[in-house]
């Protein structure tokens, strides 16, 4: 019995597989549980349909993406941070700070777990972060990372 998969089944295969399985098992758990259709030939019809238009979604996806990497290389994004004297931050920067500041400063909204940042930035400087924008698509923030001097705080 051939069906297609509407959800990924470990061991047998990804959503909008198309797929050979025992006439029981696809009969009676992969139908009934929504897992998989039976392949009729207008379900497969509808199947290639989807898969032209996720194809062509994903094309225009990695376009805009694309467009995204080149704003971003063109620009220096800049951050202000607590500091003492010798430049090592009293906190660190994170990705949700450089997020934020992208969103800011740039008005690209980023999600901060696209953000390849190995570890938290705890020294003021230059650094060149990767960012995944899209499947197959990355890009590079720049971002100057300022120290704000300590003095006069006070206490508070």
């Amino acid at each position: 019995m051939k069906v297609i998969l509407l959800e990924d089944v470990e061991g047998l295969g990804t959503k909008g597989d198309l797929v050979e399985v025992a006439p029981g098992y696809g009969r009676n758990y992969l139908v009934p549980k929504g897992l998989a259709e039976v392949a009729t030939k207008g379900n497969i019809k509808a199947l290639e349909q989807r898969r032209q238009a996720l194809l062509r979604r994903a094309e225009r996806e990695r376009a805009e993406a694309r467009a995204v990497a080149e704003r971003l290389a063109a620009h220096v994004v800049k951050i202000s941070a607590r500091a003492g004297e010798t430049g090592r931050l009293f906190g660190s920067v994170t990705s949700s700070d450089v997020a934020d500041a992208v969103k800011e400063q740039l008005g690209i909204e980023l999600d901060r777990r696209r953000i390849d940042l190995e570890e938290p930035i705890k020294a003021a400087g230059e650094y060149q972060i990767p960012v995944r924008l899209a499947s197959g698509v990355t890009g590079t923030i720049r971002v100057e990372v300022q120290a704000e001097g300590a003095e006069g705080n006070g206490g508070q």
